[in-house]
C-alpha cells in the first residue's frame, strides 16, 4: 500500500513539474507597479514592455546566436524563479549618490540546453540579460536584441558611419519610421520619445569580455549590431592600428558567464532620466577591498586654453615648459585643485612613456606639486599603454595620481578587454584613469572604481562643434548612462551668431552663467577647468565658485527639465546645496519658479550668479547676488537664450 501511495506521489510530481515547464507566459512587475514587462514563450522568446496602461514596446525577442545553436529559437523551459530584493549599494565615487536603494522583482527562466535569460523590472526600468552555463568556450556569432515600436517614434541617436568611433558625433532627432536599415547605426545609449507619455533610454551594464551594442532602425523599431572580434593587426601612426583580419563571431568567450544586461529606462517626467542609476543597479560588484586612495576632484588642464598663461606675473615664455606647468601648479594650489593635467608634449615621443621631454622636467614638476598639495596626471595614447604595461608600477613610483589614456575609438572584444586590462594594472599601484576617446559607461566604473571618468562625448573641445541645443541632451542621455568628461570652465564666452575662437584665446558658446552651472549639472569623478589660469585670475568672483563646487555628491534632485531644451538641477554635498541650470537656443528668455521644500529647516546663505540682462547677446555678461532663503520659499530663476543659472546654498 506505502509503495502505491509512493508511486502515485511521483506521478503527481512529475506532472506539476511537466505543467510548470510547459509554462509559456509570464509578467515582471516593478515594485511600484507602473511597469510591466509580459514574456511568452514561442518559437522565440518574446517579451512586450507596458508603462500603465500603454504597451510602449511590443513583442520584441530575443536570441542569442551560438556558432553550432541559437539560444532563444524553439525555447524549451526547465524551470522559473520568481524573486525580490532590497537593498543598499554605496558606489565608492558617488557622481550622483552616496547611498542608492536598489530594489527589483526578478524572473529567472532556466531553458533546456544549459543557458537562462533573467528579467528585472524596477520603478525605473526594465532589464534582461543572458546566463550561459557551457563548457569550455563558446564563439557568440551574434545577439539579437530586437524592439518594436507600435507607432512613429521620435528617436535622439549619436549616429556614426562605422564601428570606429570616438562617441562624439552630434546628436540627430528622428522619426523611427525614417531611421530605416539603409541609415546610419547609432552608438548606445539612444533616447526614444513615445510622443504621447513616455521616454525611453535604451543602454546596457556589466559590459566584460564582450563588445560593445549599437543599434539600427528598422522603420519600426531598433535592432542591434556588434563590431566582430579582431584577429589581425597593422600600424597606423602612434596612436591607432588598422584592423587586417576579423573573425566570424564578436566575442569568443567563457561558455558559464552573465552576459551584458540589456536595459531600459522608462518614465514620464524627464526629471528621472536625470536622476536614474540603472547603469549602478546592474553593475558588478567592486573588486576593489581599498578603495580609500581613489581621490575624485578637479584639474587644471592646459590642451584646450594652449598651455599660454600670460600677464604681469608671467615673466617667462609660456608652452610646454617647466615654468609653465609650475604656474599651473601654483594656480591649482591657490584654489585648492587637486590635479592638474599635462597633455601630449610631456613625454619627449608619444611612443616612450618612460623619457621625459627635457624641458618640461616631469620629476621636477611632480616634487614641486607635492609641495603644494598638487598631483600629477600624465596623458598617453593607448596604444602606448599596451605596449608598456609595466608603466603603472613606473608612474607609482615617480609619484603619478592618474593617467588620460586617449584615442581607443572601438568598442569590439578585444577593446573592451582592454580597457578592463588597463584599469585592473592601473589599481594594483593606485592610479586613477579617465579614459578619452573612449565608448560610454557600461559598468567597469563599478567593478573597478579607479576609473573615474569616460570622454566619450561631444565635450567642449570641438569649440564651434560644442553647442548648447546638442549639450542639452547630455543630462538625459551620455550623463545619465554615468560619468561624462566634457572638459568645461571656459571665461570667454559667446553666443552662435558671434562665436569666433582659436587656441590659445579659445572661447565657449553659451553664457558665462551656462558655463559655470555645467560644473553642477554635468558628472564626472574628474572634472576639468579648461580654460587658462590667466582668465581665472581675473574672474576671481567665478572662480572661487567654479571651484568650491565638489565633483561626488550625496544627493542629486532634478528640479525642471525638459530633454533637449532646459535642465535645473540640485545636488547635495554634506550640508551644502548646489543648484545648476542650463537652457539651449530657446528664442525667448525662460523662467521658473523653483519651491525649495527639498532644503532643511534652517535658513541658508544664497552665492548666485545669473545671466545679465545684456547676456542674450554679450555672453560674458552675468551678476552676483547673496541673499537669505528657506524651505517656505520660492526661488525665481531666469536663463537667457544658451543661458544659465548656478548657485550654493550654505546654512546659516
Amino acid at each position: 500500500m506505502k509503495n502505491i501511495k509512493l508511486f502515485a506521489y511521483l506521478l503527481l510530481l512529475l506532472g506539476i513539474s511537466n505543467a510548470y515547464s510547459q509554462q509559456t507566459n509570464f509578467e515582471v512587475i516593478s515594485p511600484d507597479g507602473e511597469l510591466k514587462v509580459s514574456i511568452n514563450l514561442e518559437d522565440k522568446i518574446y517579451y512586450s514592455i507596458t508603462a500603465g496602461n500603454e504597451i510602449l514596446t511590443p513583442k520584441n525577442h530575443l536570441a542569442l546566436v551560438l556558432k553550432n545553436e541559437t539560444l532563444g529559437l524553439n525555447p524549451k523551459l526547465s524551470n522559473n524563479k520568481k524573486g525580490k530584493v532590497n537593498e543598499v549599494i554605496k558606489p565608492a565615487v558617488p557622481v550622483k549618490f552616496s547611498t542608492v536603494s536598489n530594489s527589483y522583482n526578478y524572473l529567472l527562466l532556466n531553458f533546456k540546453g544549459n543557458y537562462s535569460v533573467e528579467f528585472r523590472a524596477f520603478d525605473e526600468g526594465i532589464a534582461y540579460r543572458f546566463i550561459t552555463s557551457k563548457k569550455g568556450e563558446i564563439e557568440v556569432l551574434n545577439e539579437d536584441f530586437s524592439v518594436n515600436f507600435p507607432t512613429d517614434y521620435l528617436v535622439h541617436l549619436q549616429q556614426t558611419g562605422n564601428f570606429k568611433t570616438s562617441s562624439e558625433e552630434e546628436y540627430t532627432h528622428i522619426n523611427s519610421s525614417d531611421w530605416t536599415s539603409s541609415a546610419k547605426m547609432s552608438t548606445l545609449p539612444i533616447l526614444i520619445d513615445t510622443k504621447k507619455q513616455y521616454k525611453i533610454l535604451i543602454s546596457e551594464s556589466d559590459l566584460l569580455d564582450y563588445p560593445g551594442m549599437f543599434l539600427k532602425g528598422t522603420g519600426n523599431g531598433v535592432v542591434s549590431t556588434f563590431p566582430k572580434t579582431p584577429l589581425e593587426f597593422g600600424s597606423d601612426g602612434d596612436r591607432s592600428v588598422k584592423i587586417l583580419k576579423e573573425a566570424a563571431y564578436i566575442a569568443k568567450t567563457s561558455g558559464t558567464r552573465n552576459l551584458p544586461w540589456r536595459y531600459f529606462v522608462i518614465t514620464k517626467n524627464d526629471k528621472r532620466l536625470i536622476e536614474n542609476t540603472m547603469t549602478l543597479k546592474l553593475a558588478p560588484k567592486s573588486e576593489l577591498k581599498d578603495v580609500s586612495w581613489i581621490k575624485p576632484g578637479q584639474a587644471s588642464w592646459e590642451w584646450w586654453n594652449g598651455a599660454t598663461p600670460y600677464g604681469p606675473d608671467v615673466n617667462f615664455v609660456s608652452g610646454y615648459n617647466l615654468e609653465t606647468y609650475k604656474y599651473y601648479i601654483d594656480f591649482a594650489s591657490k584654489f585648492g585643485i587637486k590635479y592638474i593635467i599635462m597633455d601630449e608634449g610631456w613625454a619627449r615621443s608619444t611612443e616612450d612613456p618612460y623619457t621625459p621631454n627635457p624641458n618640461v622636467d616631469v620629476h621636477e614638476l611632480i616634487r614641486y606639486g607635492k609641495q603644494k598639495n598638487v598631483n600629477i596626471v600624465l596623458w598617453l595614447t593607448w596604444l602606448t599603454v599596451d605596449k608598456n604595461m609595466q608603466l603603472f608600477k613606473t608612474f607609482k613610483d615617480w609619484g603619478i595620481a592618474g593617467v588620460k589614456i586617449d584615442f581607443m575609438d572601438r568598442s569590439d572584444q578585444v577593446m573592451v578587454n582592454y580597457y578592463e586590462k588597463v584599469i585592473k594594472e592601473a589599481a594594483k599601484y593606485q592610479i586613477f584613469v579617465d579614459f578619452h576617446g573612449a565608448f560610454k559607461p557600461s559598468g567597469l566604473e563599478y567593478k573597478y572604481p579607479n576609473l573615474i571618468s569616460y570622454e566619450g562625448v561631444r565635450g567642449m573641445e570641438q569649440m564651434d562643434g560644442c553647442k548648447p541645443d546638442n549639450s542639452l541632451y547630455f543630462p538625459f542621455m551620455r550623463n545619465a548612462v554615468g560619468p561624462m568628461d566634457y572638459t568645461p570652465g571656459a571665461m570667454i564666452s559667446m553666443q552662435p551668431e558671434v562665436y569666433r575662437s582659436e587656441r590659445p584665446n579659445s572661447a565657449s558658446i553659451g553664457t558665462r552663467a551656462y558655463q559655470m552651472a555645467l560644473f553642477v549639472v554635468f558628472e564626472s569623478g574628474l572634472q576639468m577647468l579648461a580654460d587658462n589660469p590667466t582668465n581665472y585670475y581675473r574672474e576671481k568672483d567665478c572662480t572661487e565658485f567654479i571651484t568650491s563646487v565638489p565633483t561626488t555628491w550625496d544627493e542629486t534632485k532634478a528640479l525642471e527639465a525638459k530633454t533637449g531644451q532646459y535642465a535645473i538641477v540640485a545636488k547635495r554635498k554634506g550640508t551644502k546645496w548646489f543648484i545648476g541650470g542650463i537652457t539651449n537656443n530657446a528664442e525667448k528668455e525662460r523662467s521658473f519658479e523653483i519651491k525649495l521644500d527639498f532644503l532643511a529647516s534652517k535658513k541658508y546663505k544664497l552665492t548666485s550668479f545669473e545671466d545679465g540682462i545684456n547676456a542674450g547677446y554679450q555672453a560674458m555678461d552675468y551678476r552676483k547676488k547673496n541673499s537669505e532663503v528657506s524651505k517656505n520659499d520660492i526661488l525665481k530663476i531666469k536663463m537667457v537664450r544658451n543661458g544659465g543659472w548656478t548657485a550654493v546654498l550654505e546654512e546659516i
